[in-house]
């Protein structure tokens, strides 16, 4: 059985991940045991190493690509800082239904907050689908929970797949997931202060979609 998630970097300090679509980072109150932290502590005790592995931020379980993880909670605080202060970037690719009212890579903003709090929102429709979806490239400058998510539905462009915030039957196009992917990271070293990048290109599903 393939592994649900890919090691994309890996040092003595942290480990970055390209997680698969389907997969909890930690577990809900249900207290799940089959989870990408879960996943990724069990590899590193068979690698006979004593750190465990602490995410840095979140993806949603529909969410594929890239997420950031420690190594020790001291390492989990250096980088929590960074994305405290904004120095780490995200990028992510969405298809979201409908066609939206934007020049191609005229970069658009939407700034609402979600429940009570400053959300922040870039983005620029890369290509528009003759099925009727706009492909988008997406830069969350704040990093609420769903923000993403939340954002697209406020402007009526809710992301294909999506069953949580609007209803899948208003919408013809239907996909197994939300079509989100977390797509670029980049943020400096916890200890060498490199500045890192990473990349990951979309995955199968939304390929082939």
């Amino acid at each position: 059985m393939n592994k649900p998630y890919t090691m994309v970097f890996e040092d003595d300090q942290i480990m970055v991940v390209d997680k698969s679509a389907g997969l909890l980072v930690i577990p809900t109150p249900a207290g799940e045991t089959h989870t990408l932290t879960d996943l990724l502590n069990r590899e590193l005790t068979a690698k006979g190493q004593t750190s465990r592995a602490h995410p840095c931020h979140r993806l949603d379980r529909e969410t594929s690509g890239l997420i950031l993880y420690a190594k020790g909670k001291a390492t989990q605080q250096s980088l929590m800082e960074q994305f405290h202060k904004h120095l780490v970037k995200k990028k992510y690719i969405c298809f979201a239904q409908g066609y939206i009212k934007t020049g191609p890579n005229n970069w658009m903003t939407i700034d609402s907050p979600l429940e009570g709090k400053h959300a922040l929102t870039r983005y620029r429709v890369t290509k528009l689908d003759l099925r009727g979806f706009s492909i988008v490239e997406v830069e969350p400058e704040t990093g609420l929970t769903n923000q993403i998510r939340l954002h697209f539905k406020a402007i009526r462009h809710p992301l294909v797949g999506e069953r949580r915030f609007s209803y899948a039957k208003d919408y013809a196009l239907k996909f197994r997931r939300v079509a989100l992917h977390a797509t670029y990271l980049s943020f400096q070293h916890p200890v060498t202060k490199e500045q890192l990048e990473f990349t990951s290109p979309l995955p199968p599903d939304m390929a082939e979609f």
